[in-house]
């Protein structure tokens, strides 16, 4: 027995500022992906995913929400004792939505009345399983707004332009130029708990108040604004300035050991970095015009292709 496979998701804009009920864009990473399955003979680490499903269950079990969803939670049950796991390629800690995919692929199976992705999409339906995934999620993170599993269940673009409007969106195409989007390993996982954490102790500063809902939100919607209609030219000026303010206001979130060639790209242009969802290690999302050239700057890291321009 196999699931449906979902995805990974990458925020491209609004780590951070989304807490904050800043714009945000976050789009499908169809290169890692993870589905349910079930074995007889499960190797250590599909026990391990077995235990954890088994713990998700009991979070589940005493979830006091009826009145948003409910689950067969006896089916999900005898799943477990049958040796279900999650079965994901998706690497945990990396900012690109391990936990996510998981709570897609277990609301897609045991919810009860679930919204499909076949449906027309309003606004309130939107929300609602956002509010759904969002309590699930928080058995991973402590606190979770729900996007990641959103975006995975849904597998589209998602644009957030406010903590209760969110809307499904299009991307432009991709063209075979030089310029591109693409992660850098920082070999490091991050837990975003602590993350978030020193974000909240960070809010209590009055000018980092001022700055995320000044200079970050700006910069952020602008960046939105100019990926969604194709302003190339204009993107990565707004992407420079975004970096700059992250490399400024958010060092505790960026590993130690990427805070040169962070400033090296804003100072050479060669190439822009920023978070890729929580940050203090997995993936850093960086922008570029020349990614062959990018490839050669930073051939002791290990990139991967996400979008072309």
């Amino acid at each position: 027995m196999k699931g449906p496979l979902f995805y990974a998701k990458i925020l491209l804009f609004g780590e951070y500022g989304i807490i904050k009920d800043s714009k945000g864009l976050a789009i499908p990473y169809n290169v890692y992906q993870g589905a349910l399955k079930t074995s007889k003979i499960l190797s250590e680490a599909a026990k391990q995913s077995n235990n954890n499903l088994e713990k998700f269950y009991g979070y589940l079990a005493n979830l006091e929400a009826q009145d948003l969803v409910s689950f067969r939670l006896d089916d999900f049950k005898t799943d477990i004792e049958s040796g279900m796991y999650f079965d994901s390629s998706i690497p945990q800690g990396y900012g690109v939505g391990s936990s996510g995919a998981l709570v897609a692929s277990v609301y897609d199976k045991y919810a009860n009345d679930k919204i499909t992705v076949l449906e027309n999409l309003t606004r309130e339906k939107l929300l609602k399983l956002k509010s759904i995934f969002s309590l699930m999620e928080s058995f991973f993170h402590g606190k979770s707004s729900g996007l990641d599993p959103l975006n995975s269940y849904l597998s589209i673009p998602i644009l957030i332009n406010s903590k209760d409007n969110l809307e499904a969106t299009g991307i432009p195409s991709q063209r075979e130029g030089k310029g591109a989007v693409f992660l850098l390993d920082s070999k490091m996982t991050g837990e975003t708990a602590p993350m978030i954490t020193i974000f909240m102790n960070k809010m209590k500063n009055e000018g980092f108040r001022k700055m995320l809902n000044e200079d970050f939100a700006k910069h952020t919607d602008a960046c939105i604004e100019d990926f969604l209609n194709g302003n190339v030219k204009s993107l990565f000026g707004n992407v420079k300035l975004l970096s700059k303010v992250v490399l400024d206001n958010f060092q505790p979130m960026i590993p130690k050991a990427f805070h040169k060639i962070w400033k090296n790209g804003i100072e050479t242009n060669a190439y822009y970095l920023k978070l890729c969802g929580s940050g203090g290690g997995g993936y850093i999302l960086g922008f570029t015009e020349d990614f062959d050239n990018t490839k050669i700057l930073l051939k002791d890291y290990k990139l991967e292709l996400v979008y072309r321009f």
